[in-house]
């Protein structure tokens, strides 16, 4: 069967790709094949009771299907180009705000009305950063929520499952390059396309590095970033997250003069596991509805680690990492920060007594014999600055998940269309390199259809 475009990945780079081109062009021909399930399949078996950590799905429904790794995540789309990723580079700041904004407005048509936007813009918490050596990157949020977030993808999915062939469970074994276009194998049958969006985010690393092999496509090596996911009571944020929901702040440490930033800050949120790859680490969830938040706020601290000659491959250091995490806790490990000073493992009793309630079942453990000691150091340097902002962030019952792990892909060589050394083979999203977020994932969809249809 041939196709005029096929995009492989569900995620939000080739939802927003597959949505404008219908839009601009109806009389396409349009394929997604996606390695996960459809999104009312989507089912963590993890339920607190019977199951109580990862049992290691041979597809995670976390992490893959429709919507990609940000289905159930927070729904936060950061309108910035401050982070998230470097697509401004690629097309310009304007352009690149624009798209953005665009996306906002899609997701607020499709089920996001009445959410609100948060901007750092005229804030005092900016001063009381600089003033405590911290930085607080310039941003507008939209939170949906992970409630909200899943609705605005079921109003997508149905928009675009008439128009669109959707392959779900059907992950891609190849992709070549024909005379006349582009060829995707599969375990069952090959298709045929004129152009093909390579859209696969951070869980097809993997498949992303096989297929720049087997096209000659060049690469360069990126970074991957270490640490853990902070827990503690929503009060203590409170200042920061009702202004601001999503703060990202970054410090300098003293001793190594390593970057640490804040991550992901999910406001009376959940913390999650994740399945990467059969790697188990940690995430944070939080919702919209009243009824499903908790008491406690939790976010990510990275410490990012770029690696030259002779080892280039920061996503196997950061494997190695988390691997070591699953073989001494069987998933996630948990340690109070007061334990964690100490130099003591924390125990089930001390976890039981603690101040802090945890909302994820994990392992009692002690992280020193995980994270390295410099990246453990900067963690431990950033939670004492965040104090002197969030006074009770290094109080002893502050909870520390480990290990928290965002893996990036290498940079693949693209041009300012996203189009790589094969004219009509565009690489977008997560699974390039050049975007790390669902903002600039779904915008980079955007523009790459534009050029698509002219």
């Amino acid at each position: 069967m041939r196709y005029d475009v096929i995009i492989i990945g569900a995620g939000p780079g080739g939802i927003f790709a597959a949505y404008e081109l219908t839009r601009i062009k109806p009389d396409l021909k349009i394929a997604v094949f996606e390695a996960g399930h459809k999104l009312a399949d989507r089912k963590c078996p993890i339920d607190g009771d019977k199951i109580k950590s990862c049992i290691r799905c041979k597809t995670c429904s976390i992490m893959s299907g429709f919507g990609g790794a940000g289905a159930f995540s927070d729904g936060k789309y950061n309108i910035t180009n401050d982070f998230g990723g470097t697509l401004y580079e690629h097309i310009g700041q304007e352009k690149a705000i624009e798209q953005m904004e665009y996306v906002d407005k899609i997701n607020l048509e499709y089920g996001g009305e009445g959410t609100k936007l948060y901007t750092t813009a005229g804030s005092d918490l900016k001063k009381l950063c600089m003033q405590n050596k911290l930085k607080l990157l310039n941003a507008s949020v939209r939170h949906l929520g992970t409630d909200i977030n899943y609705i605005v993808l079921g109003n997508l999915y149905d928009e675009l499952k008439e128009k669109v062939d959707f392959f779900f469970n059907t992950p891609v074994e190849k992709l070549e390059k024909t005379d006349t276009g582009f060829k995707v194998t599969t375990v069952d049958e090959s298709y045929e396309c004129d152009k093909c969006i390579a859209s696969v985010g951070r869980s097809g690393s993997k498949w992303m590095e096989q297929a720049c092999s087997d096209l000659n496509i060049e690469t360069s090596s990126n970074r991957v970033d270490l640490g853990v996911r902070v827990e503690l009571s929503a009060d203590l944020f409170s200042h920061l997250t009702d202004e601001l929901y999503e703060s990202k702040i970054v410090y300098r440490t003293e001793k190594f003069e390593d970057r640490v930033r804040t991550f992901c800050m999910n406001p009376h949120g959940s913390v999650v596991t994740e399945n990467t790859n059969g790697i188990v680490t940690v995430n944070g969830h939080s919702y919209e509805d009243p009824a499903k938040q908790t008491d406690n706020t939790n976010f990510a601290l990275l410490v990012a680690k770029h690696f030259s000659e002779p080892f280039k491959d920061s996503n196997g250091y950061g494997e190695s990492i988390a691997r070591l995490s699953n073989m001494l806790g069987g998933g996630v490990i948990v340690q109070r920060f007061g334990d964690l000073i100490r130099g003591r493992r924390s125990t089930r009793k001390r976890l039981n007594e603690n101040f802090v309630v945890p909302t994820l079942q994990a392992e009692p453990g002690d992280l020193s014999l995980v994270l390295p000691k410099r990246i453990l150091d900067g963690i431990i340097e950033m939670i004492y600055a965040l104090d002197k902002i969030a006074p009770g962030t290094a109080n002893d019952d502050t909870l520390l998940y480990g290990v928290e792990v965002k893996f990036y892909n290498m940079e693949v060589d693209v041009d300012d269309n996203l189009e790589s050394c094969h004219k009509g083979l565009y690489i977008i999203g997560d699974g390039s390199g050049v975007t790390h977020s669902l903002s600039h994932a779904s915008a980079s969809g955007v523009h790459v259809a534009r050029h698509i249809a002219g």
